[in-house]
C-alpha cells in the first residue's frame, strides 16, 4: 500500500483544486474571499502537488482505477517518475503564479472573478490529470478539459473582438491537435479490442516499423500543435497576449510542457518496443523541426514591440530547444549511445523545469507592469525601475536566467544541451554526423539572439527615461505579487546553484526512459560533469564566488586607492545639453538590425515619413509569412466550401423533403 499512497494524495489534491474552483464560483458575490482565501488555498494545493511529485520520484510506480467512466471503459491513473517530475514542475510554478494571482485579480468584478476562479483551478486540475492518465480515454478527457478551460481563460475579456479571434484560433488548433493525438492512440491500440486502450496494453504491443512511425508522426503533430512547433505556432503569439498575465504564465510555463510530456511518454514509453535503429529519422525530424522553431521564435521575438508578444515568441524558441533535445536523445538511443541519450534527456527535462519558472516569472512581471501602466507597448515605457524597483530587480533574475547567463538556471540546461552535441561520437550515419555540428552552431546562435532579445526587453522597459507622458500613477507590485515573483525568482537561483542535486533526481526519470543516468559521472556536489570530469565540468558555486570576489576586490581598490579623489557629475549625454527620451533607442530601433539581417523571413509593412511632412510618422510591422502562405489560403478555401454548402439551406420545407426523397432513392439503388 505504501507505493500507492503518493498517487492517492495526488488524486485528493486534484479533487481539492476542483472543489476550490466551485467554491470560487459560489462566492462570486464576495470577491475579497476569492482573492484572500480561494487563491491562497489553491497555491497551497499546488505546493502539496509538487511535494507529492517529489515524494513519488523515488517510489515504485503506482496505479489505480477510478470508479468512473463508461461501461467497459474505466479510468486508469498512474504515477511514475516521469509523471512525478512534471507534477513537481506544475506544482512548483503554479504556487508562485497563484500567490501572485491573489493580488493581481483583487480589482476584478465579482461575477467575472468567480467564473475565472473556476476555470483557473479546473485548468490546474486538468493539467495534473493529463500527467497521471494511464489510458487513452482518461488522457483525452483530461486533455480536452485542459483545452476548454484554458480557452475560457484566454477569452476572459471576451467583449474585445481581437481576444475572441485569438481564442477561436487557439481552440481550433488545439482540437486539430487533439484529433491527431486520438488517432495516434488508435494506431497504438492496433484494433485489439476495447481492453487495449490502456497504456499498459500499448507498451506490450509490437507495431511494425510503418505503423510505429505513423503513431509517432501523429503524436508529434498533435502535441506539436499544443506546444507551438512550426508551422502550428500561430495561435501562441495571439493567445498569450490576449489572456490575463497569470494565465499566460500558466499556459507558457506549464501547459506547453504537457505537450513535451506527451512526446516523451509516447516516444520513450508507449513506443519503446518499436524504437530501434530503423527509426533514426524520428530523431532527425524532431531535431530539424526544433532548430527551425527555435530560430524562428527568437527572430520574431527580436522585432516585437509588444512585451507579451515578445515573451510568446520567446516561448516558441524555448520549445524548439526542448524538441532539439528530444530529437538528439532519439538519435543517440536508437544507436545504442544511451549515456548521451540520458544527457540529452537530462538537458531537456532540466530546461523544461527552468523554463516553467523563468517564463512564469517574466509573464507575471509583465502583468505587474501592465497593471501599473496600462500599456503593453514597450515603446511607451522606459525608466520604470524608479517607480517599480521590486518588479525590476526580480524580473532581472528572470531575464538573466532566460538569457542563459551563469550562475542562473537557464545556463545549466543550455550548457548540458551543448555538451550533448560536443561530446557526441561518430555515429554510423554520415548525414547525421554532418547535421550535428551544424545543429550545435544553430543552438549557439539561438542562445545569443535570446540574450539580445532580453537586453532589449529589460532595457527598453526599465532603463532610461520615461517615454511619452510621465506615469505618475505607476506603482510597484503589492505584497502578494511580490511574494509570487520572489518565489519564482528564488527557484531560478536555486536551480542554477544546485545542478548536481537536480541532475541526480532527473536520473530517476532518464533511467526509466533510456535505462541510463548521469549521477555516476558526478562524484561530489560542487562540480557538474555531464560524462566525466576530464571531458567537461561546471561549478556554479565557484563561479558565483569568483564574481563576488571580483566585485569585492574592485570595491576595496576603489575605496583605498581612489578615496577622496572621486568627483561626481552628470553623465555624458553625447554632447547634447538636454537629453530627452526621444534620443533613446526604441523597441523598434533595437530590433532593426535583426529585421534587416533576416528580412526574407518577415513580411514587412512600413510607413516612412516624407521630406516635407509637417507631422512625420514612422510605422513598421513584421508579420509571419507562414500565416499568409499557409493559413489564409486554408481560410479562403473553407469559406468557399461553406458558401457552397449554404446553397442547400433555403429554409423551404419542400426542398428539404426533396433532399430526403433523393437520399432514400440513392440508398435503395446501392443497398
Amino acid at each position: 500500500m505504501v507505493g500507492v499512497f503518493p498517487l492517492d494524495i495526488a488524486d485528493a489534491i486534484i479533487v481539492s483544486l476542483m472543489a476550490l474552483g466551485l467554491m470560487g464560483l459560489a462566492l462570486q458575490h464576495s470577491p475579497h474571499l476569492i482573492t484572500n482565501i480561494i487563491f491562497p488555498l489553491g497555491a497551497i494545493a499546488s505546493l502539496a502537488l509538487a511535494a507529492t511529485g517529489f515524494w513519488a520520484l523515488g517510489e515504485p510506480v503506482s496505479h489505480t482505477v477510478l470508479p468512473l467512466g463508461l461501461p467497459g471503459l474505466p479510468l486508469h491513473l498512474s504515477l511514475d517518475p516521469l509523471s512525478a517530475f512534471f507534477l513537481i514542475l506544475l506544482g512548483g510554478a503554479s504556487f508562485g503564479v497563484s500567490i501572485f494571482s491573489a493580488g493581481y485579480f483583487k480589482s476584478m468584478p465579482g461575477n467575472t472573478l468567480g467564473l475565472l476562479c473556476l476555470e483557473y483551478h479546473l485548468f490546474l486540475a486538468s493539467m495534473a490529470l493529463v500527467l497521471l492518465a494511464d489510458d487513452a480515454y482518461m488522457f483525452m478527457v483530461a486533455w480536452e478539459t485542459m483545452a476548454l478551460s484554458s480557452y475560457f481563460l484566454v477569452t476572459t475579456d471576451h467583449h474585445v473582438p481581437d481576444i475572441r479571434k485569438a481564442g477561436f484560433l487557439y481552440l481550433l488548433i488545439a482540437h486539430v491537435g487533439a484529433i491527431a493525438i486520438l488517432l495516434s492512440f488508435g494506431v497504438m491500440q492496433g484494433g485489439h479490442g476495447i481492453g487495449a486502450y490502456t497504456f499498459a496494453a500499448m507498451r506490450e504491443a509490437h507495431l511494425s516499423a510503418f505503423w510505429a512511425s505513423v503513431a509517432f508522426l501523429l503524436a508529434l503533430f498533435g502535441f506539436g500543435a499544443k506546444a507551438g512547433l512550426l508551422p502550428l505556432h500561430v495561435w501562441l503569439p495571439e493567445a498569450h497576449p490576449a489572456a490575463p498575465s497569470p494565465v499566460s504564465a500558466l499556459m507558457s510555463g506549464i501547459m506547453l510542457k504537457t505537450a513535451i510530456y506527451g512526446i516523451l511518454r509516447v516516444t520513450f514509453d508507449l513506443l519503446a518496443n518499436s524504437l530501434n535503429g530503423q527509426q533514426w529519422w524520428w530523431g532527425v525530424l524532431a531535431l530539424a523541426l526544433g532548430l527551425i522553431t527555435a530560430i524562428f521564435g527568437v527572430m520574431f521575438a527580436a522585432v516585437q514591440g509588444d512585451m507579451k508578444r515578445l515573451l510568446a515568441y520567446s516561448s516558441i524558441e524555448n520549445i524548439g530547444l526542448l524538441l532539439v533535445g528530444i530529437g538528439l536523445a532519439i538519435i543517440f538511443h536508437v544507436y545504442g549511445k544511451d549515456t548521451l541519450a540520458a544527457l540529452s534527456l537530462t538537458a531537456t527535462l532540466y530546461h523544461s523545469l527552468n523554463h516553467a519558472f523563468f517564463k512564469s516569472l517574466l509573464f507575471v512581471g509583465t502583468g505587474s507592469i501592465l497593471h501599473a501602466t496600462g500599456e503593453r507597448n514597450m515603446g511607451r515605457m522606459g525608466g520604470l525601475i524608479r517607480q517599480m524597483p521590486w518588479v525590476a530587480v526580480l524580473m532581472l533574475v528572470g531575464v538573466l536566467s532566460i538569457s542563459g547567463l551563469p550562475p542562473f538556471n537557464g545556463f545549466v540546461s543550455e550548457w548540458l544541451l551543448l555538451q550533448a552535441f560536443l561530446l557526441s561520437p561518430g555515429l554510423p550515419n554520415s548525414y547525421i554526423n554532418m547535421l550535428i555540428p551544424v545543429a550545435a552552431g544553430v543552438i549557439a546562435l539561438a542562445a545569443a539572439l535570446a540574450a539580445y532579445v532580453m537586453v532589449k526587453f529589460y532595457g527598453v522597459i526599465f532603463l532610461g527615461q520615461t517615454r511619452g507622458e510621465v506615469r505618475e500613477h505607476a506603482h510597484d507590485a503589492g505584497i502578494r505579487e511580490r511574494i509570487g515573483l520572489s518565489w519564482l525568482a528564488l527557484a531560478c537561483v536555486v536551480l542554477g546553484l544546485a545542478p548536481v542535486y537536480v541532475v541526480r533526481q532527473l536520473d530517476l526519470v532518464t533511467q526509466i526512459l533510456v535505462g541510463k543516468g548521469l549521477g555516476n559521472a558526478t562524484p561530489g556536489w560542487l562540480f557538474l560533469a555531464p560524462v566525466d570530469m576530464e571531458r567537461a565540468s561546471y561549478s556554479p558555486v565557484f563561479f558565483l564566488l569568483a564574481v563576488l570576489g571580483v566585485m569585492l576586490v574592485t570595491a576595496l581598490v576603489v575605496h583605498y586607492f581612489y578615496h577622496g579623489r572621486l568627483r561626481r557629475g552628470p553623465a555624458w549625454d553625447c554632447g547634447y545639453p538636454e537629453q530627452t527620451s526621444r534620443m533613446q533607442d526604441t523597441a523598434e530601433g533595437f530590433g532593426q538590425p535583426i529585421r534587416r539581417i533576416f528580412e526574407p523571413f518577415f513580411r514587412i509593412e512600413s510607413e516612412l515619413p516624407g521630406a516635407f511632412d509637417a507631422h512625420p510618422r514612422y510605422h513598421g510591422r513584421s508579420e509571419d509569412r507562414l500565416w499568409y502562405a499557409l493559413y489564409l489560403p486554408i481560410k479562403r478555401i473553407t469559406e468557399k466550401l461553406s458558401s457552397w454548402a449554404s446553397l442547400l439551406q433555403h429554409g423551404r420545407i419542400h426542398l428539404y423533403l426533396t433532399y430526403t426523397f433523393v437520399t432514400l432513392l440513392v440508398l435503395l439503388a446501392f443497398v
